[in-house]
């Protein structure tokens, strides 16, 4: 049986949302809680990879459960049959119990068996905050900068994002994927107050670091540094170098995955 595990977390002292070899991920933390809880190693797989310092208000990952086969599987299949387990019953509340307190379990649901977190799912959202104050409670979760940016400006420019395009421009080098095509179906600076601002992009898909690189470049177009036109040149160089710098990490996290209604049972 398959299932789906909504969560969220607070990326700022993990290195990165899946596991790696040197330093702690919110996949190691979370694994380690099943495998706990259930007596049984459980293998998680993600929607999506987010770099270390970025957040996620909604993650997805699927994981398989229960195994139809046990450790001393019998010759004989309705034998194996009474081997299977049901998850618990308050199994989310037994994670978010030994989990840190910065990542949260919202939900477990059953899904189709061939049901995939990272290729059913129809669209992401992030957003990119910003602040140009100095705010202890925020700082791990707004960049700040130092410039006024202007904001008209910033938005003529992501207009040339929108659309179904080859991003290569805003994927990091040596990035091992079959295609730098999305398709974005919004991208938008929204005023908060005086001092806060988001930029908001929903695509199909996100490359390697791209949310990142294009904030960084449209910090060129906020300072003056770049043009609307020149902004679209650089997606069309389809050339990592022709882009700015990418944005810190701390403003950036993953909002929203949506999926097909059908496969969730």
């Amino acid at each position: 049986m398959r299932y789906f595990i909504t969560f969220s977390y607070n990326g700022t002292d993990f290195h990165g949302s899946q596991t790696q070899p040197n330093g702690n991920t919110v996949q190691a933390e979370m694994e380690a809680a099943f495998a706990t809880i259930l007596r049984e190693p459980v293998a998680l797989t993600f929607a999506g990879r987010t770099d270390a310092g970025v957040h996620a208000e909604k993650m997805v990952a699927h994981f398989d459960w229960p195994q139809a086969q046990s450790a001393n599987p019998s010759s004989h299949p309705s034998a194996n049959l009474g081997r299977l387990r049901s998850l618990p019953a308050n199994l989310v509340g037994r994670l978010n119990s030994l989990l840190p307190a910065s990542i949260a379990v919202q939900a477990i649901q059953r899904v189709t068996d061939d049901a995939h977190a990272r290729f059913d799912a129809t669209s992401r959202t992030y957003h990119y905050r910003i602040t140009t104050r100095k705010d202890p409670f925020t700082v791990q979760f707004r960049t700040r900068v130092g410039s006024i940016l202007d904001f008209t400006a910033m938005n003529e420019a992501s207009k040339a994002l929108l659309g179904k395009q080859d991003f290569a421009s805003f994927c990091r080098a040596h990035t091992d994927v079959k295609t730098t095509i999305c398709d974005v179906r919004e991208a938008r600076w929204v005023k908060e107050n005086e001092y806060e601002a988001c930029f908001v992009i929903t695509a199909d898909r996100f490359l390697r670091n791209m949310v990142r690189a294009v904030v960084g470049t449209l910090f060129e177009v906020g300072k003056g540094k770049m043009t609307a036109d020149e902004f679209a040149q650089v997606i069309a160089a389809k050339d990592r170098c022709k882009a700015g710098h990418s944005a810190p990490a701390e403003g950036l996290a993953l909002i929203e995955i949506t999926y097909p209604n059908n496969i969730i049972l």
